[in-house]
């Protein structure tokens, strides 16, 4: 790395268009904050493999579906764990950065997740219910999520779907940490608008909980989001751990909580460019 202010690529699509929320305008303030401590240049994602080496690091941050760029998106992988670059967040995450293998896993281990299978013959494992969840293995943001009845579910299962049960939870909430330290919480307290989040205030069981998937991922540096339903029982369960380009919802916060994620997201970057650095 040069003695200069560190050079950042930042990963990002401008022009995705999600439901109900502005990714840009996330991507817009982050970047502006992020000049103040790099040099940093915007591209998206399907030019990072050709310009990453020129910067010291690269930030994927909302760059929307895999299923979008799939295969510039495995192009940028293989070039960059090839040359080494360093990547915020690093391509070692076990969670989204590698496909939603990890719901099947976390499943069968008996970890406090929805129930998931993904063949036909494994349907039974699954609590009995008139509706499921189907959704890409390599999906986000809702893109290609159906809810289909008991009836139509088996002809969907083709092994490259996820299938849940539909579970009637009382309120979905996310924990958002930067490297191991939790951030913010927030929540939609009414599940027919899932995206009009509010703060939510969590308990000591509740951290617990989502520190228990960032204890399994465990990468060292970077921003995660452990998304999780609150159970008709009371329980929490994982829906996903977006460990890939989590999307933030700081408009949700107030400016002093803005602030205070910048500089932790900005320390965090520092520490991680010095402990590859070291690496070299």
């Amino acid at each position: 790395m040069s003695l200069a202010r560190p050079r950042l690529l930042y990963v990002t699509d401008l022009a995705y268009q999600a439901r109900g929320r502005r990714y840009c305008d996330e991507d817009i303030f982050l970047t502006a904050r992020l000049r103040e401590d790099f040099d940093l240049a915007l591209c998206h994602p399907r030019d990072a493999a050709a310009l990453m080496g020129a910067f010291d690091g690269v930030v994927v941050r909302n760059s929307g579906p895999v299923l979008g760029h799939r295969e510039a998106y495995e192009a940028f992988r293989e070039r960059a764990i090839a040359d080494g670059t360093r990547v915020y967040n690093p391509l070692s995450g076990k969670a989204d950065t590698a496909g939603k293998q990890y719901l099947l896993d976390l499943s069968a281990a008996g970890y406090p997740v929805i129930p998931t299978v993904d063949r036909a013959e494994d349907l039974h494992r699954l609590p009995e219910t008139d509706r499921y969840v189907v959704k890409p293995k390599l999906g986000a943001d809702s893109v290609g999520l159906r809810i289909v009845s008991a009836d139509d579910v088996r002809d969907l299962v083709d092994g490259e779907v996820l299938v849940q049960p539909c579970v009637d939870f009382a309120y979905e909430v996310s924990f958002y940490f930067v490297d191991d330290d939790v951030q913010y919480a927030l929540y939609a307290p009414h599940p027919e608008r899932r995206w009009q989040l509010e703060p939510y205030e969590p308990t000591a069981e509740d951290l617990a909980f989502a520190r228990r998937f960032i204890d399994w991922n465990g990468i060292d540096h970077g921003i995660q989001r452990v998304d999780a339903c609150r159970a008709p029982d009371g329980q929490l369960l994982l829906v996903e751990l977006e460990d890939l380009n989590p999307y933030l919802s700081l408009d949700a916060l107030s400016d002093k909580e803005r602030d205070t994620f910048v500089t932790a997201m900005k320390a965090s970057l520092h520490r991680f460019l010095a402990a590859e650095r070291r690496r070299d």
